[in-house]
This record gives C-alpha cells, structure tokens and sequence, in this order.
C-alpha cells in the first residue's frame, strides 16, 4: 500500500511538471509571435517591386490608419503613393485606401517610380529592382549609328547559259556523208568540222556558174553575176562562193564547222540521213560561261540588284573562286521557302563548271547611308507593330513604338522611334512586369489612342479580347448577397483561372438567362470569363439541389 501511494505521488509529481513546461513553451510562442509581428513589417522590403500581396495589404491598412491617400509620400517607404487597385481586377485604381470592392481583400497601393516624385504615368512603364533584373537575367544593349553590316549568301546549282547556244542547220536538201562529231557532250573547237552534206542543187548551180566562167565574148561578166546570184538563193554562203569560183572546179561535199567553241548538246543527224531545208544539224553550247541559280530569301532580295557582283566556290573546284554578276531575279517566289530565284552570271575558265554542280555564293555588299542600329533580339513583332523595351533611369522599363528596317547579321534598322545613345532590353522583356507584358502594353497604347481625341484614333473600336478574357471558367459557388446586375459569390479554388477560395462578385447574366427568384444561401453552378477593367462576366448559372457538393 506504502509503495502504490509513492508511485502515484511520483506520477503527479511529473504531470504537474509537464504542465509547468507547457505552459512556459505556451507563454514562449506567444511572446515570440508579438515580438515577431513588428519585426515583420520593418523587415519589409523597401522596394515596392519585392512587395508580396500580403505586405501590401498590411501597407494598406496602415495607409487606413495613418490617413494616407493617393498623392502622399509614405514615411516608412519614402516613395509618393500614385493609386490603389486590386491585382485581380487590373485597370481599377482608386484614390483611397480600403477593401477591395470586387474580392475579400484589401486594396494594394502602388507607388510612383522615384522618391518624392509627383506621381508618374504608370501606364508608361515599370520599374524593377536590380535583384529582380538579375534574377530575370536582363541584358541591355545600346542604340548605335552606323551602315547596317549587309551580307547576303546563297546556294544553287550551275546550268548553261542559253545565251551561248548556236545551232547549225541545213541551208539545202541533202545527204549526210560524214560526221566529224559522234556523242553529245564532245568537246569542239571554233572552226572545227562537223558534218559533210552532199547537196545536188548546189552541185547543179556550181557547174553552171564554172561553165558560163569558162566562156569568152561580150556580155559574159552579166551571165558570171547571174550564175553567182543563182548560187547565193541556192544557200551557198559568200565563203564557200568565193572557194568554187578561186579553184574553178566543183565542191560536191559541203563541211559544216563549228561557229563557236564549246561542247555538243545536241547531235539530230546520222551519217546516211536525209536533211531538208531548215533542218537543225547539231546543237552548240558555249562554256565560256555559266548560269548559277541561287535561292535567296525575300527578306534580303531587296539588297541585290542586276549587276551586283558576286564570288562564288564549288566543292569540285577547291581553291578556285568564280567571279560573276547577278543577270536578273525572277520574278517568281518559292511558295515552300519563301525563296526568290536570283540568276548569276560566272566566268568559267578551263570549263571546270558543268551543270549540276553546287556552287556557295556570297554577294557584294552594297553600301547603304548610315541608320540606327539594335540588336534584332530587342524587337518584337505583335503584327501591328514594333516595339522595344526602353530602359531608363533607375531600373524604370517603358515600352516604345518603332520603324523598323532591313535586318542582317544579328542587326535590325530603326527607322522612327529611337535615338542614338539610348537603351534597349534584349532579353526578358516579356519577364520584366506582369504589366509590362506584350497584351497589356497593346492594351493600354488602344486606350491611349482612344483617349487622344482628334483623330480617327479617338473613334477606333476596342481592342479585341485577349485569350485570358476569352478563357471560361466553371465553379460550384454560395449565393452570399445579390445587388442588381451583381451577385457575390463563395468559391472554391478555381484551378483553369488560378484563384484560391475567396468571396468576390460578379456580373449576373441578363434576367432571362438566370434563375428565377434567386435568395442568398442557395448553392448555384456559374461559368464565367473574365472582363478587362471590369468583374467577371457570369454566361450561365443554374440552381443546385441543396446538400449537391461544392
């Protein structure tokens, strides 16, 4: 009995300890969280950009309690406040600290992009803060003045020059005795023999020209021209005229020679064969020079011009370049490639170029007056426009509308918009700020336009809805309160908009697309989008059964 009384009294004793140490952690956490409070709110970034929503809305509340409104310089930040607004509902700013209107939230302050200053566009641009630029990796590039570095290349293949084509024919119906030539693509010297042709007519006009030469007596020089007329309508060239009439004798069998030199391309004839008047023999090409036709993109085919020079090399000829000039570009683009077809014309000594080849060309640069420059990474294309991030003074980024030019080797010309000397952001420009983001730039130059007045601009039509207001959403929700054409719901989180829980309001569907008779405290399903400036559209919204699951 003795020793069960000493083990509950040890008991108790640990139990009253336990307490005791529970109540001191209990004490402890306590102290440690009202020490924690302020400690918080003066470890508060200074820079508002760092600024997490929570923080901001503790600003708020401070704000509230220190009377602060738009335009006052806040002490503990020492930056003027500019505005307050809701980061859900952007384009809604408001004068005075306090709840926000559309969420279960406070209102954020914004504040203007330098100390004591009188208040800035916002809509001009943003500011970041140097940890925040290093952690986007922000590179900036300077606006420079100079001739843009052009350099244009291009790949093809050599074909013959059509130019330096001749074709021998027959003059006379004949006979072919003889060829001197017997495949396509044998090599020929100018003046060499090609094909003999015995033709009858020139015989029969050949011996009567010698038999009137032969002949003495007056009136005999008018029948000689009348014989030698008769041999020149018969076909006969001046040359071989003038060989008959030097050896006095017949030429039975005619030679046709080669009037160029180059390579046969064509051999229509066989020894044996009969030939008409106008009939082509063999077909001559020249080699004294090629065609190379490049594929050159369109975007640079405004810097070629007929007769631009150009060098080009082949793998079949190392070491050896071929110079040459642009004959023509023809008027036809490669729909695949987007390509234009520039014809080159290059000398070919020793006839090392054939057709098929693959030859690399590279086009002489043409000068051009000196333009602004950028680095082509700074700009962006939206379609309508070009634009560039500007980088100013104190980490400040605005955006600006730019002419752009030719662009070449990793440069672009700025025709309108810059100035020499001035920054551009070459990487990040679409990290820099939600709202320095590409859609909400051209959101806010529309509503500038808009606010212009004076112009056709002042009358423009609305920007179209972006993918984002374009987007439905659908959730399960509690009718908290209902005030004409707006309803405040409960939601869960909404995953497809990114939205934790949260108590918000919304525009109701016209009348005859909602419930009847709809009271707080029903449960209804809703899709929605949502509205720039504005709270989210309801499209549909039907009552469900009570007890159905949220």
């Amino acid at each position: 009995m003795k020793r069960k009384t000493m083990i509950l009294g040890a008991l108790a004793a640990i139990a009253a300890a336990g307490l005791g140490t529970l109540a001191w952690w209990l004490g402890m956490r306590q102290g440690m969280a009202m020490m924690a409070a302020p400690a918080a709110v003066a470890a508060a970034p200074a820079d508002p950009s760092q600024w997490s929503i929570p923080q901001g809305e503790a600003a708020t509340r401070r704000h509230i309690r220190d009377g602060l409104k738009a335009g006052d310089v806040d002490p503990v930040t020492g930056l003027r406040i500019q505005n307050y607004h809701d980061p859900m509902v952007p384009g809604k700013n408001f004068d005075a600290p306090a709840k926000s209107p559309f969420m279960d939230m406070m209102l954020v302050p914004r504040y203007a992009g330098s100390t004591g200053s009188a208040g800035g566009d916002e809509a001009s641009g943003v500011t970041v803060s140097p940890r925040i630029q290093q952690n986007l990796g922000l590179r900036i590039a300077t606006v420079t003045e100079g001739s843009l570095a052009t350099e244009v290349g291009a790949v093809g293949s050599v074909a013959w020059n059509e130019r330096l084509q001749e074709v021998v024919s027959a003059r006379a119906m004949g006979f072919v005795e003889k060829l001197h030539v017997r495949a396509t693509l044998d090599r020929v010297a100018a003046g060499a023999p090609l094909v003999e042709v015995y033709i009858p007519d020139w015989v029969a006009a050949q011996e009567e020209y010698l038999a009137v030469a032969r002949m003495n007596g007056d009136g005999i020089e008018a029948l000689r021209d009348a014989a030698r007329v008769r041999m020149r309508q018969a076909g006969m060239d001046e040359a071989l005229i003038e060989r008959v009439a030097h050896a006095g004798r017949v030429v039975a069998r005619v030679t046709f020679t080669a009037p160029i030199g180059g390579v046969v391309s064509e051999l229509m004839v066989r020894e044996g064969a009969t030939v008409m008047p106008g009939m082509p023999l063999v077909r001559l090409q020249g080699t004294g020079t090629v065609w190379a036709e490049g594929q050159v993109p369109e975007s640079q085919a405004a810097l070629l011009r007929p007769g631009t020079r150009v060098s080009a090399t082949a793998p079949a000829a190392p070491g050896q370049a071929f110079e040459g000039r642009v004959q023509a570009l023809l008027p036809e683009v490669d729909a695949t490639t987007r390509t234009l077809k520039a014809r080159l014309e290059l000398a070919n000594p020793g006839a090392r170029l054939v057709p098929g080849m693959f030859v690399q060309m590279r086009f002489a640069r043409p000068e051009r007056a000196k333009t602004l420059l950028v680095p082509t990474d700074a700009v962006i294309h939206t379609g309508r426009r070009s634009v560039v991030m500007l980088a100013e003074d104190d980490g400040r980024f605005r955006p600006v509308e730019v002419k752009t030019g030719l662009d070449s080797v990793g440069q672009t010309e700025i025709v309108a918009g810059l100035a020499a000397g001035q920054r551009v952001v070459l990487s990040g420009q679409f990290l820099i700020d939600s709202e320095a983001s590409l859609r909400g730039l051209e959101a806010r130059w529309n509503h500038d336009d808009a606010r212009a007045g004076g112009g056709p601009a002042a009358h423009a039509a609305p920007p179209a809805p972006t993918r984002a207001e374009q987007a439905m959403h659908r959730t399960n929700a509690l009718v908290t309160s209902i005030d004409g054409d707006t309803v405040t719901l409960d939601h869960p989180p909404i995953a497809s908009a990114k939205w934790p829980q949260m108590v918000m309001d919304f525009r109701l569907p016209p009348p005859a697309q909602r419930p009847k008779a709809l009271a707080p405290g029903e449960r209804v399903e809703v899709e929605f989008h949502l509205q720039e400036g504005d709270l989210p559209r309801i499209t549909t919204m039907q009552r469900l059964a009570p007890g159905a699951a949220r």
